[in-house]
């Protein structure tokens, strides 16, 4: 055996001996994202034990490691914050020599300017910031959710007045709106935004509410036909339809002028106690029966290519879920913005949300 093969085998026998049923792995993650069956899964394959805790936005998280949290292994941070987390040196570098599975991940999701390299990460969960919508009642009128006109063409939207909600986030609208007039959201410059402001400021009287939580449940009992939200939210609002029988169907799809791909990842703490066994987990979630299980579970996309054969039926048909590398070719990670186009965005905003 040549030296690399006799270290990769070393290494992987040396985390499989460290854990036994004393061992505990402390992760700290999204609330609801991982199924306890999956848990108790890894639980029995390394004879250890999981323990969580769980936070509701990337800033709860950051603030509580930097205010100097111990005893977590894992931290599932999105992309936008893995450079600031490396900047106040919160993760560690993984060692690839322990992650085998890691072959399982489609290229085309790795390599990110967040992460060169995947030097501090894995992808693990994609949402798509995209339309959700009620298909029995905008086929009947006509109105194609595959454009974002129909959040912004005021033609269009005068069919569906007052049935349609944005997203309150200036990040996520403005990127829909440059989306819808051919730009580039991570190329931007001054006039693109100020254009995507002329664009909003003529799409917001059609529009019912700017909302981040209530239009899940508006969508799902019929009140709203069109939303511009989380591909993982209209995943939840189109199985409570579904479970509740409504007279209607709901369904979610990509835009073909392009869409923002959020991305929640794996990442170890530099403070880990464990981080044999964190990756022993990482390397677990990266097979494809393991990965499969949180698409199932979430509606996410994702980024292990053999977790395919293990989504359930119904979902290996949807193009968000299931996306043709076509439509992938169109999905835009977002740089961190600098300070100077944070401003102009938020100030743009303001003016929007005043009436000005």
């Amino acid at each position: 055996m040549n030296k690399l093969t006799v270290t990769l085998l070393s290494a992987l026998a040396s985390a499989s001996v460290l854990a036994g049923p004393n061992d505990v792995l402390h992760l700290y993650n999204w609330s609801g994202s991982l199924s306890d069956a999956i848990v108790k899964r890894f639980e029995k394959s390394c004879d250890c034990k999981v323990v969580q805790d769980y936070y509701g936005d990337n800033e709860e998280m950051l603030a509580k490691l930097a205010a100097g949290a111990k005893g977590y292994d894992v931290v599932f941070p999105s992309s936008f914050v893995i450079q600031p987390m490396v900047k106040q040196k919160l993760l560690q570098p993984l060692n690839k020599q322990l992650l085998p599975n890691f072959r399982n991940v489609d290229p085309v999701y790795l390599n990110q300017s967040y992460d060169p390299g995947n030097r501090y990460e894995i992808p693990t969960v994609l949402s798509l910031t995209s339309v959700g919508y009620n298909q029995t009642k905008l086929k009947a009128l006509g109105v194609d959710p595959t454009s974002w006109s129909v959040i912004f063409d005021p033609k269009v939207l005068a069919k569906i007045k007052g049935k349609v909600t944005v997203l309150d986030s200036p990040r996520e609208v403005f990127t829909a709106a440059l989306f819808y007039l051919g730009k580039n959201p991570n190329q931007a410059t001054e006039a693109d935004y100020r254009a995507a402001k002329k664009v909003i400021a003529q799409a917001k009287p059609y529009w019912a509410a700017f909302s981040n939580a209530s239009y899940l449940k508006e969508l799902a009992v019929g009140n709203i036909w069109a939303s511009l939200g989380y591909s993982t939210e209209f995943y939840q609002a189109i199985e409570d339809a579904r479970q509740a029988k409504r007279p209607f169907v709901l369904a979610m799809t990509p835009q073909r002028q392009g869409n923002e791909l959020g991305v929640d990842t794996m990442a170890i703490l530099s403070s880990a106690k464990r981080p044999d066994l964190a990756h022993q987990f990482i390397n677990f979630m990266l097979d494809g029966k393991n990965a499969a299980e949180l698409t199932n579970l979430n509606g996410a996309t994702n980024p292990v290519k053999t977790a395919l054969p293990y989504f359930r039926s119904d979902l290996k048909a949807n193009a968000v879920i299931n996306p043709s590398p076509q439509t992938v070719a169109k999905w835009t990670v977002l740089k961190e913005q600098s300070p100077r186009e944070r401003r102009l965005m938020n100030r743009l905003w303001t003016e929007v949300k005043a009436g000005k």
